[in-house]
This record gives structure tokens, C-alpha cells and sequence, in this order.
């Protein structure tokens, strides 16, 4: 069997966004929220677009957006790319799916909370050494929580999960590992088949089972990532050779001002590898 990698944002949205088995999204919130606990029984998947009811207000999507039965509003997001300024993407995303509960004239206390929960193929957190992170309001000194709690954000970042196969232990560390796995895998592993909402997420996940569409769309995003990836290299590489160039010529330059007054400006050219209009230049 090849299985579809759920990291893109497509795939993603096929195994955890579909209406069709809400079991999978249930288990897996359940795992990464609530440490595996049936907090979530039922849920309804919703529209992940988010439209703000201000005119000039940025439009957004996310990967998967779900209501669980207590009004709790969960929006889901897998990011592969580390592009700048998604941290403050997701203050947005969670600050508009807050915001747009209220029509206009409704009192503020009839808003739910919302989580954001975010899933990273990079390192957000470089001084933190746990997978799952959660953050809520707290006063700044005394870190007692704020009077009403409705904003959580909680982050999975994948490269911090190091578990072999045999070393999973919790629900949360199969649904992670399935995440960050299953492009490599070829059968579906003993111990992962035994949690039935896996084992269906698997089967979603099974190329075998998409439609031609569904490939060319999975193929193409594969191809959209690969390509961003190799453009994010490229220009860290050449930021390196300019900032390396410039670290040169900077020496140069330095090198050159100590030798004003001391030597002629031909010689100095000549140490430097300075133009002579250069070296002019410093004096």
C-alpha cells in the first residue's frame, strides 16, 4: 500500500475534515487536547473560511475547523512551511474565529472559546523541549490565568517527535506518528490497527482509494511545497554568500582606513584588492 502524505495541507483535509468519519477528527483532538480523555463525543466539521464581518478585514482558511457539542470552536491548521510572520497568522486566525461569533448588537457574553491548534513540520519553539506545547492568558508576573480563558493556542511540532514504532505509548504519540509516518509506511502497523480511528485514518489515507482528481491535486501541492522549500534554500543561500561578501569587504575597508596616512593609496589598492576610486573614498 502507499499511503498519502498527511502533512500536506490536502491530504490533511481529507483524512481529518471529512464529514463522512468525524471518528477520526474526534480521536485525534481528543489525543492531542485532552491527554486521550473522551472529552469530545460528538463534533459537527464546518467551513474552514473565515470571513471577518469588518469590510477591509483580511479574509483567511484554515486546514479544518470543527464546533464540539459544549460550543467550543477548534481551528486546525498543518503548516510545513516556517514562512515569516505565521506567528502572528495564527493570533489572526484564532482572534477572527473568536470574533465572528457575535452579530452586530449581541451580548459579549454569548462568545465560546477557541482553540487553535497547530501543527508544524519545523521548530517554533527552539527553547522549549516538549512536542505539544499549550498557551493561554496569564497574568504576566504571577501566572494566574485570566478570569475568562476563551483563547488557547496549542502547537505539535513534528520534528521534536523522535519515537520509534515500538516506543509509542500514548494515544497522542500513534496520532503524531501517523502524521509525520505514514508517506513512509507501507502496511498499516499492528499496534496502530488495534485504535480503530487510525486504522480508518489509514484506509482514508490509502492512495489506492483517491480519484484521479484528488491525485493530481495531492501531486501538485506535493510539487507547490517541494518547490517553495528549494526557493527558501536558495535564498538563504545566497543571503549567506552576500552577507559572507560583504563580511569581505568590510574587512577590506577597515584594513584600508588603518592604512591611510601610513602608505600611499596605490600600495593600499594593491594590499586591499580596493579600486583606487575606494580607497579615495575613505579619506
Amino acid at each position: 500500500m502507499i499511503f498519502i502524505n498527511p502533512k500536506t495541507d490536502f491530504a490533511f483535509k481529507k483524512i481529518f475534515g471529512s464529514e463522512q468519519n468525524p471518528e477520526i477528527l474526534i480521536s485525534f483532538l481528543n489525543s492531542l487536547l485532552y491527554g486521550g480523555h473522551p472529552r469530545i463525543t460528538e463534533l459537527e466539521i464546518i467551513n474552514p473560511y473565515l470571513a471577518p464581518k469588518i469590510q477591509g478585514i483580511k479574509d483567511t482558511f484554515l486546514d479544518v475547523k470543527a464546533k464540539l457539542t459544549d460550543e467550543t470552536t477548534v481551528i486546525i491548521e498543518m503548516q510545513v512551511l516556517n514562512l515569516s510572520g505565521f506567528e502572528k497568522r495564527i493570533l489572526y486566525n484564532a482572534a477572527i474565529a473568536y470574533s465572528i461569533q457575535l452579530e452586530p448588537g449581541d451580548d459579549y457574553t454569548l462568545l465560546n472559546p477557541v482553540i487553535a491548534l497547530t501543527l508544524t513540520d519545523f521548530e517554533m519553539f527552539e527553547d522549549l523541549p516538549q512536542v505539544i506545547s499549550n498557551f493561554v492568558l496569564k497574568e504576566k508576573n504571577i501566572l494566574t490565568d485570566y478570569p475568562i480563558n476563551d483563547l488557547e493556542l496549542v502547537f505539535v511540532e513534528l520534528p521534536k517527535f523522535t519515537k520509534e514504532l515500538d516506543e509509542l505509548e500514548t494515544l497522542a504519540d500513534k496520532w503524531i506518528y501517523f502524521i509525520k509516518c505514514a508517506r513512509g509506511l507501507e502496511t498499516i502497523p499492528e499496534a496502530m490497527a488495534q485504535v480503530p480511528e487510525i486504522r480508518k485514518a489509514f484506509e482514508v489515507a490509502n492512495q489506492a482509494n483517491l480519484t484521479r482528481e484528488e491525485l493530481e491535486a495531492l501531486e501538485q501541492r506535493e510539487m507547490y511545497i517541494h518547490d517553495q522549500r528549494n526557493a527558501i534554500k536558495l535564498a538563504l543561500r545566497q543571503g549567506i554568500q552576500v552577507g559572507r561578501e560583504q563580511g569581505i569587504q568590510e574587512s577590506k575597508l577597515e584594513m584600508a582606513r588603518k592604512m591611510l596616512g601610513v602608505v600611499d593609496e596605490d600600495t593600499i589598492s594593491q594590499i586591499t584588492g580596493l579600486s583606487l576610486e575606494e580607497v579615495r573614498r575613505l579619506r
